[in-house]
């Protein structure tokens, strides 16, 4: 029963995995969605391969803790091999015993605990792969739709340097404007192409990381809607509580497989006994007679006490661990509140009003330039505020994206182990 669970929670943890056995393509063209990335990730990750292999391992382990211990066959041969009347095989007295070796103390059972408690221990390792590898897509998916946004920024920029160098010929023409207007905006395009270049190489990049962890070519374009979505976060901080996080359920399973262990441990040290049954043939008489045995190893050198003290050493340790790691977790998720909420903050401002405000300066800075009411400086100051503005707002984005993945990290519930 304690397996049939275990494994139950194992494969819904990782159901993706068995939903199919080859990623589902992507139409050439058409928009990669992070739900499409994350259900790709999760039909090829070795990750979670890994973790199954774990689970499955784990569960072998509990069959070979549960099973008992072989009969022995012994098979003794003696008045042989002599001087006198038993240097032949007159004399010989053979005797066949079966014996069956009988463990006390309860250590059966106890190597089935520990079993169970490492199994529980495979089923959550198993389940902290699929958050780890969550997180990854995560993080992936968002930095390769932000390398997309800067790309965007940067063809944006390059093509409003080039308007601003075909002005400032017009100007210059014209006789409107200094020779070195066109000289600044030379300078200023050739930086924007550059900077365009850049982007491209980040964007494939950043695809490529995202397809190695999806197991497929990223071919179509990502999600731009859920890049630039923000849900603001108002009030105070909800409460911390790490109860029921995957942290703390590895840990509280590592305390039970020190329980367990401490429990073999003492079981240990009751002497397992020998009975053995057999029958004894005299080759001189022909009769036969049945031997009994009875065997018990005296604990003189190795009584257990040393493995008990050993085992209980572990499990304080690992109850001690447990706290570290409650509290631990209780400051990690703090400071991912806190960490979400100043992102939301600044995406929001970033991406809403301040972007907005640097557009406009930017629109009304062309169109005086063109109109000769603002000099090039301006039109240069306004542009590259704009463009600064712009990549503050992309990176806001993808702070706020990371920091949520994180905090979800953090605060993944733990499979359900009540009903083992």
């Amino acid at each position: 029963m304690h397996r049939l669970i275990a494994a139950m929670l194992a494969a819904a943890s990782c159901a993706s995995i068995a939903q199919a056995q080859t990623p589902p393509p992507v139409e050439a063209g058409g928009m990669l969605t992070l739900d499409q990335a994350l259900a790709s990730a999760g039909l090829s990750a070795p990750i979670l391969e890994a973790a199954q292999a774990g689970v499955r391992s784990a569960d072998a382990a509990r069959t070979v803790a549960g099973l008992r211990p072989n009969p022995e066959i012994t098979v003794e041969a003696e008045n042989v091999a002599g001087s006198g009347p038993y240097r032949a095989l007159d004399s010989l007295e053979a005797t066949t015993s079966i014996g069956l070796p009988i463990e006390l103390g309860g250590k059966r059972s106890a190597r089935i605990g520990v079993a169970d408690a490492r199994l529980q221990r495979a089923t959550i390792e198993a389940a902290i792969a699929e958050a780890d590898l969550r997180l990854s897509v995560i993080q992936a998916y968002a930095e390769a739709a932000g390398a997309e946004h800067r790309l965007e920024t940067a063809r944006d920029q390059a093509r409003i340097a080039a308007d601003a160098l075909r002005a400032a010929e017009v100007r210059v023409q014209a006789g409107r404007a200094s020779p070195i207007e066109v000289q600044r905006a030379g300078v200023a395009k050739v930086n924007a192409d550059a900077e365009a270049q850049r982007a491209e190489r980040l964007v494939e990049v950043s695809r490529f990381a995202l397809s190695r962890l999806i197991g497929q070519p990223v071919a179509g374009k990502l999600d731009a809607r859920w890049f630039a979505s923000v849900h603001p976060r108002r009030g105070p901080l909800p409460p911390v509580e790490s109860a029921g996080t995957l942290a703390l359920a590895a840990a509280q399973a590592d305390l039970a497989v020190a329980d367990a262990g401490v429990r073999l441990a003492r079981a240990q040290r009751s002497p397992d006994l020998t009975l053995s049954a057999g029958a004894r043939q005299f080759r001189e008489s022909g009769d036969t007679a049945v031997v009994f045995s009875l065997s018990l190893p005296l604990p003189v050198f190795n009584n257990g006490r040393a493995a008990l003290a050993q085992a209980s050493s572990e499990r304080l340790g690992a109850e001690a661990r447990q706290r570290v790691i409650a509290i631990e977790v209780e400051q990690a998720i703090a400071r991912a509140q806190a960490d979400l909420a100043n992102a939301a903050t600044t995406a929001l401002t970033a991406s809403g009003p301040a972007l907005a405000a640097a557009e406009e300066a930017a629109r009304i800075a062309r169109i005086g330039y063109r109109e000769g009411k603002f000099g090039q400086l301006e039109l240069l100051d306004a542009e590259r505020t704009l463009a600064q503005t712009r990549l503050n707002a992309i990176d806001a984005l993808l702070s706020y994206h990371v920091a949520e993945a994180r905090l979800e990290r953090l605060t993944v519930r733990a499979p359900d182990m009540q009903g083992n």
